[in-house]
This record gives C-alpha cells, sequence and structure tokens, in this order.
C-alpha cells in the first residue's frame, strides 16, 4: 500500500514527454524551418525533442550532408534547447536528443504574445487590406512592340541562318 509520503512525492513529480521530429538530408529550407519551429513550440513546453534523420538508398554514402543538416538544425534552436549528445549515426539514420533549457535562460516563444507585444514575425510583415485589394487594378496599356530575336543577350540561335 502506498503511504502519504509517496503520495506527496509523486504529485511533484514531472513525466518528461519525448516529441520526434523526423528529417531527411534533402530537406527544403522552407521545410527545415516549419521542422524548426515544432521543435521550439515543443521545447517551450519543456518537452525533449528526439530528430531523427533518416537516409534513403545512396543518401547513406554521403552522411556528412546529413551531419550538416543536423547542425543547421541545432544552431537554429540553440536559444531553446541543447543537445544531451552529439549526433550518432545509427545504422541508417542520424539520431539526436535535445533538452529543453530551463526557463530562466530560454529565450522567449517566438510565437507566443505577450499582452499587447506582438511577436517580431507578425509585426514585420505588412497589414493588408483584403477588401481593398480584391478591386480591380487599373494597369497602362502596353505601348512597346516586341523585340526582335535579334536583340536578345544571350540568344542560341543568333547565330544560325535560316534556309528558305
Amino acid at each position: 500500500m502506498p503511504g502519504r509520503r509517496d503520495k506527496g512525492s509523486k504529485k511533484h513529480q514531472h513525466a518528461n514527454k519525448v516529441k520526434e521530429v523526423q528529417l531527411s538530408p534533402k530537406i527544403d529550407p522552407h521545410d527545415l524551418d516549419v521542422k524548426v519551429g515544432h521543435a521550439i513550440d515543443f521545447l517551450c513546453e519543456d518537452m525533449k525533442v528526439k530528430v531523427t534523420l533518416k537516409f534513403r538508398g545512396r543518401e547513406n554514402a554521403h552522411t556528412e550532408i546529413g551531419f550538416q543538416v543536423i547542425a543547421k538544425f541545432l544552431t537554429e534552436i540553440a536559444l531553446f534547447g541543447h543537445p544531451d549528445f552529439d549526433p550518432k549515426l545509427a545504422g541508417r539514420a542520424i539520431n539526436l536528443m535535445i533538452s529543453p533549457l530551463p526557463r530562466a535562460k530560454r529565450a522567449k516563444h517566438p510565437g507566443h504574445l505577450d499582452g499587447a507585444e506582438a511577436s517580431p514575425v507578425a509585426s514585420s510583415r505588412p497589414e493588408v487590406n483584403h477588401r481593398a485589394s480584391s478591386l480591380p487594378v487599373e494597369r497602362p496599356a502596353k505601348t512597346e512592340e516586341p523585340r526582335p530575336i535579334d536583340e536578345f543577350i544571350n540568344n542560341p540561335f543568333a547565330q544560325l541562318e535560316a534556309n528558305r
């Protein structure tokens, strides 16, 4: 039977949740930014993040590209968490575990709004009036004649003669 002391100590325990972010060596820069954003969200909620970069087929011959992607990922989340160990190549994947920094040392969550302060991303965007943008825009009429083919700078056909 658990006693009162055991029950009280259980109340103050914090179970670490682990979320996983999967990457690939050929990841697009925008996709990497999205994955970094997800990892930052998890770290700001005091969860650990497991990063897995999987190699498929011939990608395994160039593991250095995978380590470069992991290094870029780590530099972007450095203000929010730190790696528990160096990235390790295990079979056909690179594994890494990231723990959140203590709340006092961690940067503020970029998507979180504090009072009237807006995030730096939202403040840099221009405000758009959707009602005004749906109106037709008058454009000046084209008065220029199209240039002949010979006037183009990098025209590969300029040297050819037409046989008629």
